[in-house]
């Protein structure tokens, strides 16, 4: 299958998730919304009231942990690092889930991590934001910043935790994106706090609350919320196998009406995708796509292509109809700068038309006056032809 999918499609995949033409009907779930990612081509594959606001109750800690994370790797915080517990975090909501934490309790990071991600604690939460950021005002003002600069527009934070209020809102569509850049921007210590099954603090031992990762071994994370108002919320993280390389989906399910049905309408979620479609390695970062005519350059043709991998999703036995097609929006005059803009990939799969920028992937200088005069006249002719 790869080979026949090695013909023309781009990077601009990566650029936003979007949703296409289903030709498989998708399933009826109980819930108030839901949507299922392809983490790796940033597809939606198929979603109910993506855009509606919902309270993401403790989903919000996703945020919270890619904050701290990123505070990791730049040596803001290490794992290791003990912090003091403050009595704001211990009075935190107290019939709220918690890691139980005491004023004056001597923690590690790594511990608080635990207790956020696998106990849900919103004690932990406000630890982390304490030791993050100083203090939880200034932590929710880079919770907010951060989701401006993932271009979550749907969505905003008042607490590290999510216990309801006004002012913590977001969607499924923008929660979608928010977990894959959990993901993907820190693979290892995903990995290391979202598939743990259960965590023991004070002699207390609590189970992770998303239930998938005792009953499907390709999940790996990533988070439950619930509260009276929100309903009960998951966010489900798999990997499988696929035709050509690993696939991961990611499912969001909100407002089910128990911890119960949230499970069971992820599973039904994965399983479809993962049964119904592929995902398929279209061109490789810096391959060349095609080479454009230059014009005043010191090199007749530019190489053009994409600046990352590219991934398609595509509906089993959906096929590509026709050539793939690459168009420049006039004459490409030097000097061409690398990276940037020049042509447009234009290919019809299945029922859809895929439209996605190609950039240059070598600079081109500008010729000599020679050159560039030579140039100058074949163009006019050229537009006198055309």
């Amino acid at each position: 299958m790869k080979k026949k999918w090695l013909i023309g499609l781009g990077a601009g995949l990566l650029a936003a998730s979007r949703a296409f033409a289903l030709s498989v009907p998708a399933p009826a779930l109980d819930a108030n919304a839901w949507l299922l990612l392809d983490a790796k081509s940033d597809e939606i594959i198929a979603a109910h009231n993506a855009d509606a606001r919902i309270q993401p109750a403790s989903l919000t800690k996703i945020m919270t942990a890619y904050l701290v994370f990123q505070a990791i790797r730049s040596h803001r915080l290490s794992l290791d690092q003990t912090v003091t517990v403050s009595t704001q975090a211990w009075k935190v909501a107290p019939d709220s889930s918690k890691m139980f934490l005491k004023p004056g309790d001597r923690v590690t990071v790594e511990q608080l991590l635990d207790g956020l991600l696998v106990d849900s604690g919103n004690d932990a939460a406000v630890a982390l934001a304490q030791a993050t950021a100083g203090s939880v005002g200034a932590f929710v003002v880079a919770m907010n910043q951060m989701a401006g600069r993932m271009g979550l527009t749907s969505t905003h934070f008042a607490s590290p935790h999510g216990l309801p209020d006004p002012q913590t809102y977001s969607s499924a569509r923008d929660l979608s994106q928010l977990a894959r850049r959990l993901i993907r921007d820190f693979p290892q210590l995903y990995t290391r706090f979202d598939t743990t099954k259960q965590y023991t603090y004070d002699k207390i031992t609590q189970r992770n609350r998303n239930g998938l990762l005792w009953l499907d071994d390709s999940v790996d994370g990533l988070k439950t919320g619930h509260t009276t108002e929100a309903g009960y919320c998951l966010i489900a993280s798999a990997r499988r196998p696929g035709a050509d390389l690993e696939r991961r989906l990611i499912s969001v399910v909100l407002g089910a009406p128990s911890s119960k049905a949230r499970v069971q309408e992820s599973e039904t979620l994965l399983n479809w995708g993962f049964g119904n479609f592929d995902t398929v390695k279209l061109y490789s970062k810096q391959q060349v796509v095609a080479s454009p005519r230059v014009w005043k350059g010191a090199q007749d043709q530019v190489p053009v292509g994409f600046t990352h991998n590219v991934y398609l999703t595509v509906a089993r036995g959906e096929n590509r109809i026709g050539a793939p097609k690459v168009t420049t929006p006039g004459p490409v005059i030097a000097p061409v700068a690398a990276d940037s803009p020049v042509a447009s990939l234009t290919e019809r799969i299945g029922d859809r038309t895929v439209t996605l920028p190609l950039v240059a992937l070598r600079p081109v200088a500008p010729a000599g006056v020679f050159g560039r005069a030579w140039d100058s006249v074949a163009l006019w002719v050229s537009s006198l032809k055309g």
